[in-house]
């Protein structure tokens, strides 16, 4: 594949350089252990990756070898983690792994590979042919079941976004227009025209009898030799030179179980085709798609078809024991697994706070998506203020159940990642919304969230409890609320922690000073146990008010934060 004209040439050389360029910076960043803060110095790093290599590969008494021949035959080869999660999309992930590493290696690379390992290797030659089609159709099935999945999986749709279309347009580019390559070439007449000329045959009776034999065998849409009409006194010395001069070179094509169906379909159009030179054209779509691909492999999704198998046997390669240490992923690189995701949604699909994200609408608050933007903002020094609040929403909405890293196909340390990059949030000033209320008392919150931005219409979920005067008519200030509180029991000094017990709040809210109730730190300090509803003698629903004004204290509050931004303002 690798051949004809120098700027095909030049511009797979230069596909490379970018491409190797890039997986070595890739790979370079593995060994940086901060997520959201800006990394440490080469030095560092330098010594990071050594300790990360030594630590893969050294063999103590429990042994890492035995560790990472497992892992390399069983998740990495075989995936069978895959298999045991959901059949079909262990086919899939077999289907393109297997399909896209043998045209890789044996069909675009062959002069490299195949040449070297098969002594008169032709491209138009069995099994060569046949397995190039049978590869191709095995890949082209696997992209079919992905495009399906990510089509109708409620799961996968609302997580699938322009990386995941682009990687599969990519991969289904390459592949059928390298079927319908070979298909123009089969009724091309450019390759038996070019055989003749590097044979330098000049007896016209041997060159019409081949031609022939090759419009009646080979499928060729020769101009002046349409197949209906092939002489057959023809056909018996066509088949004799062609056995002497071409046999070992070209086998017929019908062995091209994706190419040849295709010629027969586009047979009553041959002439236009060859006409326009589709072949050409084909080609250079085909080469281009491949450069493309190339190039593009470090800096896309198509990267974790490196990455991933790179994390799989690292976790293979050590103990459990050293699992649990609290340096073990540092040791090994957090982007590494971040870019070892390969985004099939598996951790989204199952996790528990994923109800949450149909509410709120926050895609980071999605395992998958939390992912995505560590790795956008691990890239960037200053982030922007509200992808990082996003973010932070997301990730403090985490319950840590730890669902997502048992689940997760690539083994993605998934739990150290949530916890690292909390710790980073916090530190670099963004808190979750317990923290965000405390950055002013609740007077001061009253005024701001009065200022703020409303909220879109129905961007809110909520009863409607706050804005309606019955709610709280048959409150008489009993405090039996702010008795049975668990958080004001807890608490030496309710007045500075709370700012008002729940019973102060219902009086707010009779007195109609909502934006005042909505700064109040017991709206988020409330732990929803229901003691005060259930224990208020006139049936006001408390618990219910109270979380309520949380999730409208929370919009406002992004609301104010979002106008804030907007204006320049800290």
């Amino acid at each position: 594949m690798l051949q004809n004209s120098g700027l095909n040439a030049l511009l797979f050389y230069g596909a490379l350089a970018v491409c190797l360029a890039g997986i070595l910076y890739r790979v370079f960043t593995w060994f940086h252990d901060r997520v959201i803060l800006p990394n440490a110095g080469v030095v560092a790093t330098l010594k990071r990756m050594g300790r990360g290599v030594i630590g893969v590969f050294r063999t103590p008494a429990g042994g890492k070898i035995p560790g990472l021949v497992r892992g390399l035959v069983g998740k990495v080869l075989l995936q069978v983690h895959i298999l045991k999660q959901n059949p079909l999309r262990w086919i899939m992930h077999m289907c393109i792994c297997y399909g896209f590493l043998y045209l890789l290696l044996l069909h675009a690379l062959d002069d490299i590979f195949t040449r070297a390992a098969f002594s008169g290797y032709e491209p138009t030659l069995n099994p060569f042919r046949f397995l190039r089609n049978l590869f191709g159709l095995i890949l082209a099935a696997g992209l079919g079941i992905a495009v399906y999945r990510r089509s109708t999986v409620r799961s996968l749709r609302i997580i699938t976004g322009k990386g995941d279309w682009a990687a599969l347009a990519i991969l289904g580019l390459i592949v059928f227009s390298g079927f319908f390559l070979e298909s123009t070439r089969i009724l091309s007449p450019r390759m038996f025209d070019d055989m003749v000329r590097a044979y330098a045959w000049d007896d016209p009776a041997e060159i019409a009898g081949l031609k022939a034999y090759w419009a009646k065998e080979f499928g060729v849409a020769f101009s002046d030799a349409p197949t209906s009409s092939v002489n057959p006194n023809r056909l018996d010395p066509g088949r004799m030179v062609h056995e002497e001069s071409c046999a070992f070179c070209h086998d017929r094509p019908d062995t091209a179980i994706a190419a040849w169906p295709i010629s027969r379909m586009l047979q009553p159009i041959a002439g236009i085709l060859n006409q326009i030179q589709a072949d050409q054209l084909l080609w250079q779509i085909h080469l281009l798609a491949c450069f493309t691909g190339l190039a593009l492999l470090p800096f896309t999704k198509l990267f974790h078809i490196l990455a991933t198998p790179v994390n799989l046997l690292v976790r293979a390669g050590r103990g459990e024991a050293e699992r649990q240490k609290a340096d073990a992923a540092a040791e090994t690189g957090r982007i590494l697994g971040l870019d070892a995701c390969t985004h099939c949604g598996v951790c989204s699909r199952y996790c528990s706070v994923e109800p949450a994200y149909r509410i709120l609408g926050n895609p980071d608050i999605l395992p998958s998506e939390k992912l995505r933007s560590l790795q956008s903002t691990a890239k960037k020094k200053n982030p922007p203020p509200g992808r990082m609040r996003g973010l932070a929403e997301g990730s403090f909405a985490c319950t840590e159940c730890g669902r997502c890293a048992d689940l997760c196909p690539s083994e993605i340390d998934l739990q150290d990642l949530w916890t690292t990059s909390r710790a980073d949030l916090i530190q670099t000033g963004y808190l979750n919304p317990h923290g965000w209320a405390r950055s002013h008392s609740a007077a001061e919150w009253g005024t701001l969230l009065d200022q703020a931005s409303p909220a879109a219409p129905g961007a809110s979920c909520h009863l409607g409890l706050t804005d309606r005067a019955e709610t709280f008519w048959a409150c008489v200030q009993c405090t039996t609320c702010t008795t049975v509180c668990p958080v004001v029991g807890a608490s030496d000094d309710p007045e500075s922690d709370l700012d008002m017990t729940p019973q102060q709040i219902m009086n707010l809210m009779r007195l109609q000073m909502k934006e005042l109730a909505l700064g109040a730190r017991m709206v988020w300090n409330c732990v929803t146990c229901y003691q005060c509803q259930e224990h208020c003698p006139q049936g006001v629903r408390v618990a219910d008010v109270l979380y309520e004004l949380r999730n409208l204290a929370g919009e406002r509050m992004k609301m104010h934060l979002r106008d804030s931004d907007r204006d320049g303002n800290p």
